[in-house]
């Protein structure tokens, strides 16, 4: 692995981290349009790392930083403040969220036509 790729890996982890902060202020304060909003973004951010990498650990990366943060975020503190409250909308963020990175994660690789058949310049 260069260090052109981890970087990258690592950039997607950090942002996958953002999006799980942003996905838990907003999918409970514009509830239903905030959730699909978030978990939408967990998608987009998670293809578009398979994507830009061309590797499933392009969608992982910023998976593993969604989930850290998100299950960060459902710890109840000493005070007894959490941030997710129990609902519907909170467990399918949760569910959602994970399966859209699994999702991304496991997408399998589209085959590439044999470059022998193909007839260039005729």
């Amino acid at each position: 692995m260069t260090a052109g790729r981890i970087a990258a890996y690592l950039g997607l982890l950090v942002l996958g981290a953002l999006v799980g902060i942003a996905g838990a202020l907003v999918q409970a304060g514009w509830f239903p349009g905030g959730l699909l909003l978030a978990l939408l973004g967990l998608a987009a951010l998670c293809y578009g790392g398979v994507k830009a990498t061309g590797s499933r650990v392009g969608g992982a990366a910023p998976g593993a930083g969604w989930l850290i943060v998100v299950l960060l975020l459902t710890a109840t503190r000493p005070e007894g403040d959490f941030l997710f409250g129990a609902g519907l909308g909170t467990y399918v963020f949760l569910l959602g969220g994970m399966f859209a990175a699994v999702m991304c994660a496991t997408l399998p690789k589209a085959a590439q036509p044999d470059r022998s058949t193909a007839r260039l310049g005729k």
